[in-house]
């Protein structure tokens, strides 16, 4: 036997440890080289791990959750038995499960009948991705939640990749034979008293939200300030210019007419596009405008960054806030495309309600949370006409943001949107 220890890697960064996300291989697993084997969160990104060799794993350091220092042995390997394993997939695979040492090909036919098929299914689907399956952590994530073999999914990506479209038309085609029976089954409402709990572990992207909105929390104080926008004018002007867009070209929403505007007011308020470095006890004012966009993902909560808003036109500003919000939805954005922000805009859409309490992304100076436009009846030089209006709910670091300079710049900013033509008149 030829043992072959890899050691937990250095993510850079000065990362002294990563925790464990997910392991996709398992103690008597045969793997190739460059097999995804598990998937690692530092505070930075999470990162998938690659198998340096081809062999047996003869042991695991950690359980999903756990924190492992970096250098510290996390996985073990047998890179003397790529030849038997490769000869014999289904009887290995056999083996390991009744916890018996590998068996010859003869012991297949004696075992149980669903460790046999599982085995014979996940081979061919290895072959066909090459030895590795390719997906995104978020859907390795949901396939382990809805018990799917990702081996047995057709990618329809790049070099075979798994899209989300894959896996849900896997999961649908699984799930649905599995609803229908029990629908039947069940007949009319069922009304019993459900019992029991469920324990779900904080790991991986979960935990370093709640650690993160737990200290933004705690640290800052926040002073919150919304105010009401009468955006007739912008959805006139925003229908105009959709309606003149080619075929197919997706159309503009409100966020890149607030983006422009926000930029505008920033330099008037340069104490709200800044950071604050605890441990120096300095403020950093930021020249340029690095948004970041709130991104809800199946993960959850990302920010992606739009880089220079201030130098980019609405067509560009609209395009790369969905360029970059799809690429943290489907797990594709790049580990600097999710730092570095300076202020934040949030929106939860057509879910945004009246009024929400948005929490500081730290280090930033504040957030503007964007709240959902509906046509209602307002008073408009003395008489009731109907006004499409929307609320901006912000939060401020009162420490360094005083609440009249916060007011003044919501107010600021309500009245670029409320006379959008003056977001791009020079000023």
């Amino acid at each position: 036997m030829t043992r072959y220890v890899f050691k937990m890697p250095d993510l850079g960064e000065g990362t002294v440890e990563a925790e464990v996300v997910a392991w996709h291989v398992k103690v008597g697993d045969f793997v190739t080289e460059d097999q995804v084997i598990a998937e690692v969160m530092t505070e930075k990104a999470a990162v998938e791990l690659p198998s340096p060799v081809t062999g047996r794993v003869l042991s695991q350091t950690g359980a999903p959750g756990d924190m492992v220092p970096v250098g510290a042995d996390l996985i073990v390997f047998d890179t003397d038995s790529g030849e038997e394993a490769d000869e014999t997939p289904a009887a290995a695979s056999v083996a390991v499960a009744v916890g018996a040492p590998v068996a010859p090909a003869v012991a297949v036919a004696t075992s149980p009948a669903p460790s046999v098929s599982v085995s014979a299914k996940i081979a061919p689907a290895r072959e066909k991705h090459h030895g590795r399956v390719m997906a995104s952590p978020a859907t390795r994530r949901r396939a382990r939640e809805a018990g799917i073999d990702l081996a047995q999914v057709a990618g329809s990506g790049p070099s075979g990749r798994i899209t989300r479209q894959d896996f849900e038309a896997a999961r649908g085609g699984s799930v649905a034979p599995q609803a229908t029976a029990a629908s039947a089954s069940a007949g009319a409402l069922s009304l019993a008293p459900r019992t029991g709990t469920e324990e779900i572990k904080v790991i991986g992207v979960r935990r370093l939200i709640a650690n993160r909105m737990t200290e933004a929390k705690r640290n800052i104080p926040h002073f919150a300030y919304v105010e009401e926008v009468d955006v007739t004018e912008l959805e006139s002007l925003r229908q105009h210019l959709n309606g003149r867009l080619p075929q197919g070209a997706s159309s503009l929403t409100y966020l890149p007419f607030i983006a422009a505007a926000l930029v505008r007011v920033l330099e008037s308020f340069p104490q709200c596009n800044a950071h604050y470095d605890a441990e120096r006890n300095v403020l950093v004012r930021h020249h340029g405008v690095h948004l970041g966009v709130a991104t809800q993902t199946p993960d959850g909560l990302k920010v992606p960054v739009v880089r220079h808003a201030e130098a980019r036109r609405l067509w560009d500003l609209s395009a790369e806030i969905r360029r970059v919000s799809e690429a943290a939805r489907t797990g594709k954005a790049a580990r600097e495309e999710l730092t570095g922000s300076t202020i934040t805009l949030t929106s939860l859409g057509k879910l945004g309600g009246i009024v929400s309490t948005p929490i500081i992304n730290a280090p930033e100076m504040a957030v503007i949370g964007v709240n959902k436009a509906i046509d209602r009846p307002v008073v408009v030089a003395g008489a009731v006409t109907v006004r499409r209006m929307m609320n901006l709910s912000s939060s401020f670091d009162h420490r360094f943001v005083d609440g009249y300079d916060a007011a003044a710049m919501i107010q600021s900013l309500k009245d670029l949107l409320e006379h959008p033509a003056t977001i791009f008149i020079p000023g």
